[in-house]
């Protein structure tokens, strides 16, 4: 039924800016925290008071725009957006409407065909709501029995990030919010954390029969909290608007809600146009009008983004697009695989294969980030080099690197400490070889007359004997020797 069809996505991402304080007062932005504690007459919209734009916060949105190829507007506007809801104190909220800071960028993501560009609209200022909080029922306003209104992050630094439809199925859009997170973290600006809701994504889904040149009816989706489910919500609803083509069920513009537990997304309400905003532009705010010395300035300190990191990944390190894909998917991870690489001698492929097949897991297992682990990235490097050097063998090593894990000691202290550390030395171990080929002579005689199946109960015994810290590969040798020769 796919070929029937052809679906089209476009996105509008909010951002909440990385800085001190609002994007019109003084107030500190920061997460949770006491409910209406962060607060001043400005960001309540109390009469009389006037906003005052945040320079960071349009330095930081000017990052994102150069990030993204963007024309930068040489005077732009900001603009009341009025509306009526209990979390938006002054009833409107301070935008960008038709003069927005950044226009006509692009966003190359990978694809089965290399990579495809998704155009970029615009990226404007605006400031965030507060939070309503609705108590009793299921959370949501509906069953809800009252409601509370924490106004802490009123005020807050956002970007909106608008994609031109060029996205054509669930699955390009998550590989589009990847991408984006990917690079709006090597800048920066954000801490992208999308259960913290300091990165939100709605999206703007149509299908239409194959061949047919207008779009068809939009649906806008909300509530996906996480990048899964993103493609999740686009799958369901992708699904149930190609089925009511079929059935010849009509479609409506609207809001639709997408419940994570369900799978499914249901209807909020029909969807606004922009002029029930009603937008006339902001009077107690000058225009902007940044620089070009200024603009040049800060494209100057744009840091490495990932498509080129993921490039040097690839001729530097030697790594497969695989590994690369999964280092780079943030920042922070990419930095430490790096230390970690630059503190070891040896092939940096090991130290990929130890961060995502066991450092991963652990971390998966706790529940935390790689920027909250205890262990190093040097004293990773350490760890695999004593595996190099036979002073421990790999399955220690996932025993050490737990360990570390726990307590962030370094891996020799926890091999000394645990009595781990392997004996290669030849003539120790040859000692114990003897011993266990005159306790089974007829295992010797079987491995002696060509058979080297029974050669494993040998260096099993020997292990034993020397309770597991024979280097195994100078057991094997010696045996070889011995026996084989």
């Amino acid at each position: 039924m796919s070929g029937r069809y052809e679906t089209t996505v476009g996105l509008e991402i909010h951002v909440e800016l990385a800085t001190r304080s609002k994007m019109f007062c003084g107030c500190r932005v920061a997460f949770a925290g006491a409910p209406n504690s962060r607060v001043c007459p400005v960001c309540l919209g109390f009469p009389g008071t006037l906003p005052v734009a945040n320079e960071k916060a349009v330095e930081h949105t000017l990052r994102i725009g150069l990030a993204l190829g963007c024309d930068i507007a040489e005077h732009c506007l900001f603009h009341r957006k009025n509306y009526f809801y209990p979390d938006m104190p002054k009833n409107y909220q301070i935008s960008q409407y038709d003069s927005p800071l950044c226009l006509r960028g692009h966003l190359d993501i990978p694809s089965k065909t290399g990579s495809k560009s998704i155009g970029i609209t615009r990226v404007h200022i605006e400031e965030d709501t507060g939070k309503s909080q609705h108590v009793g029922g299921d959370g949501r306003i509906a069953s809800s029995e009252y409601s509370l209104e924490d106004f802490n992050r009123a005020g807050t630094p956002l970007v909106e990030i608008v994609t031109e439809p060029d996205i054509e199925s669930g699955e390009e859009a998550t590989t589009f919010v990847t991408e984006l997170r990917a690079l709006l973290e090597a800048l920066g600006v954000s801490d992208v954390r999308m259960d913290e809701g300091s990165l939100r994504v709605d999206a703007n889904i149509s299908v239409r029969r194959a061949g047919e040149i207008e779009h068809g009816t939009k649906v806008e989706v909300k509530n996906m909290n996480s990048i899964r489910s993103v493609g999740r919500a686009l799958a369901f609803e992708e699904e149930r608007q190609r089925r009511a083509l079929d059935e010849g069920s009509p479609l409506v513009q609207e809001t639709r809600h997408f419940d994570e537990k369900s799978g499914a997304t249901s209807s909020m309400r029909s969807k606004e146009h922009a002029f029930d905003y009603r937008y006339f532009p902001e009077p107690d705010l000058v225009p902007l009008e940044p620089s070009a010395h200024w603009v040049a300035d800060i494209q100057k300190t744009l840091p490495e983004l990932p498509p080129e990191r993921r490039q040097r990944f690839v001729s530097e390190y030697g790594l497969t697009p695989i590994d690369v894909g999964v280092l780079t998917a943030s920042s922070s991870t990419a930095a430490w695989f790096e230390d970690a690489a630059r503190a070891y001698a040896g092939d940096p492929k090991k130290i990929v294969n130890w961060i995502i097949a066991d450092l991963f897991g652990l971390l998966n297992v706790a529940g935390i980030e790689l920027s909250a682990c205890r262990i190093a990235p040097p004293q990773l490097a350490a760890l695999v080099t004593m595996v190099d050097a036979g002073t421990i063998s790999g399955t220690q090593a996932k025993v050490v690197l737990a360990e570390m894990f726990r307590s962030g000691s370094p891996p020799r202290e926890i091999v000394r400490a645990k009595g781990m550390e392997q004996v290669s030395d030849k003539g120790a171990i040859e000692a114990f070889i003897d011993e266990a080929i005159a306790e089974n002579p007829d295992v010797a005689d079987k491995v002696r007359g060509g058979n080297p199946g029974p050669l494993g109960f040998l260096v099993g015994q020997v292990m034993r004997k020397m309770n597991g810290q024979a280097n195994p590969k100078v057991v094997n040798e010696i045996l070889h020797a011995k026996l084989l020769s």
